[in-house]
C-alpha cells in the first residue's frame, strides 16, 4: 500500500522555508499539483518544483483581500482545491507583564485568524466537490505551553479547537480536518539547534526518542492525513513531538542502557 496523491491540488502555507518547503516538496513527490502560498516572495522564487503542476502566490495571510484573490488564482489554474495545509505561523514572545499587544496581536493574526481565514476561503470549493483534507499546524505548545510563550500557545490552542469545530461543520460534505503537534524540531523560528549544549542535552533528555525531530517527520503525517488512507480521521490532533509525554522521565531509559551497555 502506497500513498498516492496524483492530480490532488494541494496548498501549503508558509511552503517557502522550513518545515512548509519540506512539506510541499514531499506533496509533489506524492504526484500532487503543488501551491506554496508564503509572504516572501524571493523565498517563494527559490522553490523548485514542476513549473507544469506548480503555482507560487505571495500573500499576507493577515489579509482577507489577498487570500481571496490567491484562492481565485488557485481555482483558474487547476479548476479545484483537494488538500490544504495551513503551516504558516510566527512565534516572538515574552512574560505576559512584559508582553507587547503588538506580539500577541502578531500570534493571533498569522497563526489562529491566518488559519481561520485560509479555510473559509476554500470551503465553498471543498464543499462543491464534497472531498477535501484541511490540515493545520498546531503546536505541542498548545498541550504543554512554555514561560514566555502565551501568546504563542494561546493561538495554538486555538487551532486546535478551531479544527474540531470545522471537521464538525464539514463532515457531511466528506472534508475531514486535523491538526498536528510538533514537537522540538529545529527552525528559523524556535532555534532549537543554536541553544548552548547544555540547553539542547536538557531539552533532549525530555524525550522518548531522543533526537531531533525532522521536517521530514511532519510532512510524512501531513501527506498521510491527506491520503484516501487517512478518509476516516477527522477532529483530531496528532503528537509529533517524539514521545515527549509517554513517560515523566524517559532520559532514564537511556541510563540504564548505557549502564548495562545494550
Amino acid at each position: 500500500m502506497t500513498i498516492d496523491l496524483s492530480g490532488k491540488v494541494a496548498i501549503v502555507t508558509g511552503a517557502a522555508a522550513g518545515i512548509g518547503r519540506e512539506i510541499i516538496e514531499t506533496l509533489a513527490r506524492e504526484g500532487a499539483r503543488t501551491v506554496a502560498i508564503d509572504v516572501d516572495a524571493t523565498s517563494l522564487e527559490r522553490l523548485d518544483l514542476p513549473a507544469a503542476d506548480h503555482l507560487s502566490v505571495a500573500c499576507d495571510l493577515r489579509n482577507p483581500d489577498e487570500i481571496s484573490g490567491a484562492i481565485a488564482s488557485v481555482i483558474e489554474r487547476f479548476g479545484r482545491i483537494d488538500i490544504l495545509v495551513n503551516n504558516a505561523g510566527v512565534a516572538p514572545g515574552g512574560t505576559v507583564e512584559e508582553l507587547p499587544v503588538e506580539v500577541w496581536d502578531a500570534n493571533m493574526e498569522i497563526n489562529a485568524r491566518g488559519t481561520y481565514l485560509m479555510c473559509q476561503a476554500v470551503i465553498p470549493t471543498m464543499k462543491a466537490q464534497k472531498s477535501g483534507r484541511i490540515i493545520n499546524a498546531a503546536s505541542f505548545a498548545a498541550i504543554v505551553p512554555s514561560l514566555g510563550g502565551s501568546a504563542y500557545a494561546a493561538s495554538k490552542a486555538a487551532v486546535h479547537y478551531f479544527t474540531r469545530v470545522l471537521a464538525g461543520e464539514l463532515g457531511p460534505y466528506g472534508v475531514t480536518a486535523n491538526c498536528y503537534a510538533p514537537g522540538m524540531i529545529p527552525t528559523g523560528i524556535n532555534h532549537f539547534a543554536d541553544r548552548p549544549d547544555d540547553q539542547k542535552e536538557a531539552l533532549l533528555d525530555s524525550l522518548t526518542l531522543r533526537r531531533w525531530g525532522d521536517p521530514k517527520d511532519i510532512a510524512h503525517l501531513v501527506c498521510f492525513l491527506a491520503s484516501d488512507l487517512a478518509g476516516y480521521i477527522t477532529g483530531t490532533m496528532i503528537d509529533v513531538s517524539g514521545g515527549k509525554l509517554a513517560t515523566q522521565r524517559p532520559y532514564q531509559a537511556y541510563k540504564e542502557m548505557d549502564v548495562r551497555g545494550t
